[in-house]
């Protein structure tokens, strides 16, 4: 628990009310006491309780009435019903009314201390998934999770470019997810309804690709006893992604381009042309404007496929969207797993925010799945992480003359220690993505004392000190 649990007792026997309070604040509860419905109205929205031990019977307005009040507010509390005239009818009645649970007196305290614990564990969790749902509906785009401004800039041109019907070339680093981005293309685009065929590039043997890509007819090669439509044919109205294009031999690329350019293929062993209409995205991870100047891959298939790019943005510049994912991968890896773990313990997040992530989302969900097979709570704590990424928390900064302005290298040029810390406080900002949690971790320092130096530095620049807001 992040904060001791509140509990508002409501009971009308003075010695019940006051022995009640005594068990649960040794219990661990913050407790607030009522001796009626109307006193404990009063107090609610003051002490805002997590959950409300109610007497059925009370002076004045009952326990039903005062739960009924409860069920009408915004975020209304677990509810623990008790009462000396316990029947089955008065039971049911309160929990269809909302009472999360019903005991006897003479009351037995340790069952109703577990009961309060399991409600309360029953409250958050519920609150946290409701939460993560509501956010997830928000962050969600056909699978793909963000809300960080790079992934909603993706996501608007995304749907303006599924729009179109030319090619597109996905780029970006390994394991950034440039196959969901793909999917969510086909998905928005108007051939939705039709296949989405996906070919590894890099993973046929070059001497199949041809065939793979255009079909065959029979006795076309030893081997071929039969006639095979290829993936072009397949795909025919819908949508082919060719991932790791850059590994396409140039013949292979050569027969490619005809086919964007105007739609035709020719099976192997044939003459016989056939017209498709398939939207060919590709994507790749290495650079191929090098790929062109090194001579590994055609000038005039690049051009072609760049009609419409969308270059994906790695993981170390996306922000929050670290501990959305990370919490999007737990749930999914617990459910897989029949595992308890539902949530992050603040240890955990800073280390997950603190690390670099060289291998993208592929990598945070490698570790999420490491980090659920070995937790053995419902918290995920920072021991439940792989060692490097533990690290990452308490690594220091990166030296300070590597990719620092020149200016700081200048030896004629004498800066004041705050007028240095405000312009490395920038540069790691800048390294980080304007990350501010992982900024601060990394300078070491609360995130209260970044934003306390940011404030200087702002209004240092505001006044025109050198080097200052720079």
């Amino acid at each position: 628990m992040n904060r001791k649990p509140r509990v508002l007792v409501v009971e009308d026997d003075a010695t019940l009310n006051e022995m009640l309070a005594e068990e649960l604040t040794a219990d661990g509860w913050t407790v607030a006491t009522g001796r009626s419905a109307e006193a404990a109205s009063e107090r609610f929205d003051a002490f805002q309780p997590d959950l409300v031990v109610t007497d059925l019977q009370l002076p004045k307005a009952d326990g039903m009435a005062l739960l009924r009040e409860l069920m009408q507010r915004p975020r209304p509390p677990a509810v623990l019903m008790i009462t000396a005239f316990g029947t089955v009818e008065r039971a049911v009645e309160a929990l269809k009314a909302g009472a999360d649970h019903f005991l006897t007196k003479p009351l037995d305290i340790e069952h109703l201390l577990i009961s309060c614990r399991r409600l309360f564990e029953y409250r958050r969790v519920r609150d946290e998934l409701e939460g993560y749902r509501a956010l997830k509906e928000t962050s969600d785009f056909h699978g793909m999770i963000g809300r960080s401004k790079a992934m909603r800039e993706l996501f608007d041109v995304l749907v303006r470019v599924a729009r179109a019907d030319g090619p597109v070339l996905i780029s970006g680093p390994s394991g950034v997810g440039k196959e969901g981005v793909a999917r969510a293309l086909h998905q928005e685009s108007r051939r939705s309804e039709k296949p989405f065929l996906i070919v590894n590039c890099a993973a046929v043997p070059s001497d199949l690709l041809e065939s793979e890509f255009f079909g065959h007819v029979a006795g076309a090669f030893t081997g071929a006893d039969r006639a095979r439509p290829g993936l072009f044919r397949e795909a025919d109205n819908g949508t082919l992604f060719l991932d790791e294009v850059s590994e396409m031999p140039l013949k292979l690329q050569a027969r490619l381009l005809r086919a964007l350019q105007d739609g035709h293929i020719r099976p192997v062993g044939t003459e016989r042309e056939i017209q498709v209409d398939v939207r060919v995205i590709a994507a790749s991870n290495q650079d191929l404007c090098r790929c062109v100047a090194e001579g590994s891959f055609r000038k005039d298939l690049f051009y072609r496929l760049e009609t419409f790019h969308l270059e994906v943005p790695p993981l170390s510049q996306r922000g929050d969207d670290i501990g959305l994912l990370a919490q999007h991968f737990l749930l999914k890896f617990a459910a897989a797993n029949d595992c308890s773990s539902r949530r992050l313990d603040p240890a955990a997040l800073e280390c997950l925010e603190s690390h670099d992530w060289p291998g993208n989302v592929r990598e945070l969900s490698n570790a999420m799945e490491r980090a659920v097979t070995f937790c053995r709570s419902e918290v995920v704590s920072a021991r439940d992480l792989p060692a490097r990424i533990r690290k990452a928390a308490h690594k220091p900064p990166a030296p300070m003359t590597a990719g620092l302005p020149s200016e700081l290298l200048d030896q004629d040029m004498l800066l004041t220690l705050d007028e240095l810390r405000a312009r490395y406080v920038q540069y790691v900002l800048q390294r980080t993505g304007g990350n501010k949690r992982r900024a601060a971790a990394l300078l070491g320092v609360g995130r209260r004392t970044l934003y306390r130096w940011l404030d200087v530095a702002a209004e240092d620049s505001e006044k025109g000190r050198p080097g200052a807001g720079d």
